[in-house]
């Protein structure tokens, strides 16, 4: 059964990695995030859009999430689980609670500000009213790799 859901979580991040990329184009940076049903339809695409749209709060989860709400004409995304390239950041992962997604999977984690598992655990905090089932690290060598090179050609390296 693991080596079912491996290949399952491992498939649907790879759309998750396609989408980041988009993010370059614009000058942001590289995250993607699919939202997918229970039986791997994808409902949301989204990928980081900040600069684009001169707003804070375009990132990949939150784009992806708009889209799959529009596309099942309500706010509440029961069964739905969320593949990310990154470890939400606080913004995001409250997100992620609010709209009642049922789980996340992400790639690399976020020293600096991932709010699922790095800084703080927002996904699973017993104390909110909605709790997520969590898996990081899917393809996180591949995920975190897209990003390492982004900030070293940003720095000129």
């Amino acid at each position: 059964m693991t080596d079912d859901r491996d290949a399952r979580d491992e498939a649907l991040m790879r759309l998750a990695l396609d989408e980041a990329p988009l993010a370059l184009a614009h000058g942001d940076v590289p995250v993607g995030a699919v939202v997918v049903d229970d039986a791997g339809n994808v409902l949301g695409r989204g990928h980081n859009r900040r600069e684009e749209r001169g707003d804070p709060v375009a990132h990949a989860e939150v784009e992806a999430i708009r889209e799959a709400a529009r596309a099942r004409g309500l706010w509440r995304l029961d069964g739905a689980t969320l593949y990310v390239t990154l470890e939400p950041c606080p913004m995001c992962a409250g997100a992620l609670v609010n709209a009642r997604v049922t789980a996340l999977v992400y790639g690399a984690k976020d020293p600096r500000a991932g709010a699922v598992d790095s800084l703080f655990g927002l996904c699973t905090d017993g104390r909110l009213n909605h709790r997520l089932a969590v898996r990081g690290g899917v393809l996180e060598a591949e995920c975190g790799e897209l990003l390492r090179r982004f900030f070293r050609e940003r720095r000129g390296r």
